[in-house]
């Protein structure tokens, strides 16, 4: 009989689905709630235990993962008579994998603490792909005993696990990540389109420039998408929207100018005026092409 810890994983979208995969490729008793029944099919074709609601899902789980897309549903999943802190037996631990404000993460932790609960909030980058290859970056909030008595799970989920300090930390990195990769793709997206007008084989000025100092994770993974003007989301154009209004908002609170985050995070909500929300990221070169007059 295994003695890992049991796992309630609430959540199973883009993300979710193939990170609570690889926790039972680990060896990982894992029980899902999700909305979508397709994706609780999919979870238990995997191997693991669909729950009809999340106080079923959590009743007697060790660990209760979260991976859903904002403050709100955290908020949503987490209190209420049907919540997780309502039904999550004392001792469990909490980790939050989602992209939320810092203060959301700190309550969050100071609700859950009254309960005999612990949490720690651990966002992560990498994209869909990241998730299903277990190389995603896992930034960390939260006690370091808490830490590292998740460390085990978040090893089957990622590569680089890094705790940053205090209830929020973790969120507050992860804002800064999504600061970098919005300004790194929308450069992309500025450089495709003129090396493009300027006639150039994009192909070969992409695998060129990724060799040298402009190379980045961000032209490896969405070269393709750039190429083939493909924006079958991996991460969606809503939530780096999302992640961007946290970033500024957090910035503005500690007097942090970020005069380029600024204007991305405008790009990104224009892109997104414009009916692209669904798309990848990635799709910030339509903004682009628009801008310089092509027909997309």
């Amino acid at each position: 009989m295994s003695t890992l810890p049991k796992v309630a994983w609430i959540g199973l979208g883009i993300m979710g689905s193939p990170m609570s995969e690889n926790l039972i490729k680990a060896g990982y008793s894992v029980t899902g709630y999700t909305l979508e029944q397709d994706k609780l099919d999919r979870l238990a074709a995997a191997g693991g235990a669909a729950a009809g609601s999340i106080a079923e899902a959590v009743k007697d789980a060790d660990v209760i993962i979260t991976m859903v897309p904002a403050s709100p549903q955290v908020e949503a999943i987490s209190y209420g008579p049907e919540g997780i802190l309502e039904n999550a037996r004392a001792g469990a631990l909490i980790i939050d994998m989602s992209s939320i404000t810092p203060q959301t993460s700190i309550d969050l932790a100071k609700n859950a603490k009254e309960k005999g609960i612990r949490v720690i909030d651990a966002p992560v980058s990498g994209g869909e792909a990241g998730a299903i290859e277990a190389v995603l970056s896992i930034m960390v909030g939260g006690e370091k005993a808490d830490f590292d008595a998740a460390l085990p799970i978040l090893e089957a989920l990622g590569k680089t696990i890094v705790l940053c300090g205090p209830h929020g930390s973790g969120q507050t990195v992860k804002a800064a990540n999504q600061l970098i990769v919005a300004v790194n793709i929308q450069a992309c997206a500025e450089a495709v389109v003129f090396l493009e007008k300027s006639g150039v084989d994009l192909n070969a000025a992409l695998d060129v420039l990724n060799g040298g100092l402009a190379g980045s994770t961000v032209l490896t993974r969405k070269k393709d998408n750039f190429l083939n003007r493909d924006f079958k989301p991996g991460f969606r154009i809503d939530l780096h929207h999302k992640d961007m209004g946290i970033v500024t908002d957090a910035a503005r609170n500690v007097g942090a100018a970020l005069p380029v985050g600024a204007v991305v995070a405008q790009l990104v909500a224009s892109l997104r005026a414009q009916g692209d929300g669904g798309l990848d990221h990635s799709a910030l070169l339509r903004a682009v092409e628009r801008l310089s007059g092509q027909q997309v």
